[in-house]
């Protein structure tokens, strides 16, 4: 598959999407932050995935079960052997975190439009508001790939000890500082602001270029190696919710080849409100 300026395989281009729009083991997914960006128009033949009520159990607070993720993927006519191309608004926000939960459940099929919807939009590629009703497909969750995923009791064995951790915190630095706790409109609220014990503070942001495709793989290098975010270490990243951390996720694990890198979706929500967990301002 086609790669980018990263030379990555588990990245894609408009060309190479709009090359392969019809391919037969290839599904299209789009996952935004504004769930009502899909409806307006999309790649055509893409799935849309809502990422409150299809990617999470609201309830528990958690990422959706395997049983609702064999659910969604047989119903958007994903069998194991599909390759899933992601992408989505906002840099690809949550396309990233879809695509972390799917490795999560242990489909490796899986690609990213580089650059998005924003970049698929802004070069005036074709857009559709048909909804596709694809044949349904069976889909089976395979072994778990826990060590993609954090706790708070795994974060807390980061706390003093930088030479063997790196805790990468991916949110603004307004919110690492805790000058503010969440961005402005956004509701995923702690009862404190500031941040873990020993995290570096890499906003996520600083990974992508103007045209929201991803920078180099040595552009990516440097930005993280300069803050001690090295290879050799245990990684873990964070934010408020989790999918921005995703997002850094990718970038550490699929694009650098970090080898241990984990994300904590329990994230800002979780540590800001737990009793006598230490932060840091």
């Amino acid at each position: 598959m086609a790669g980018t300026t990263n030379d990555s395989d588990v990245l894609v281009t408009t060309d190479w999407v709009e090359q392969h729009l019809t391919d037969k083991d290839l599904r299209l997914v789009e996952v935004d932050v504004d769930t009502g960006s899909y409806q307006q128009g999309h790649i055509p033949g893409a799935a849309g995935w809502n990422w409150k009520s299809q990617l999470q159990d609201a309830l528990t607070r958690n990422v959706a079960t395997a049983g609702q993720i064999e659910k969604l993927l047989g119903e958007s006519g994903i069998h194991n052997a599909t390759t899933v191309v992601l992408y989505g608004d906002n840099n690809n926000w949550f396309a990233a975190w879809a695509y972390w939960l799917l490795k999560y459940y242990g489909h490796d099929k899986l690609r990213i439009l580089d650059g998005g919807r924003k970049k698929w939009v802004a070069e005036e590629r074709e857009l559709s508001t048909r909804q596709t009703a694809p044949a349904p497909e069976v889909y089976t969750v395979g072994k778990i790939r826990t060590d993609l995923r954090a706790f708070r009791d795994e974060v807390e064995q980061t706390i003093g000890n930088i030479h063997a951790f790196g805790l990468v915190d991916v949110r603004s630095p307004d919110e690492f500082t805790g000058k503010i706790i969440a961005p402005p409109g956004l509701n995923e609220l702690s009862q404190r602001g500031g941040h873990i014990p020993g995290a570096r503070n890499i906003p996520w942001v600083n990974t992508v270029n103007e045209d929201g495709t991803f920078k180099t793989a040595e552009e990516l290098r440097t930005i993280y190696e300069d803050q001690g975010i090295t290879p050799e270490k245990s990684i873990i990243a964070y934010c408020r919710i989790g999918e921005r951390s995703a997002h850094s996720w990718f970038v550490l694990k699929e694009l650098l080849n970090y080898q241990s890198v984990r994300n904590y979706d329990g994230s800002w929500t979780e540590w800001g409100n737990l009793i006598n967990a230490p932060i840091e301002r």
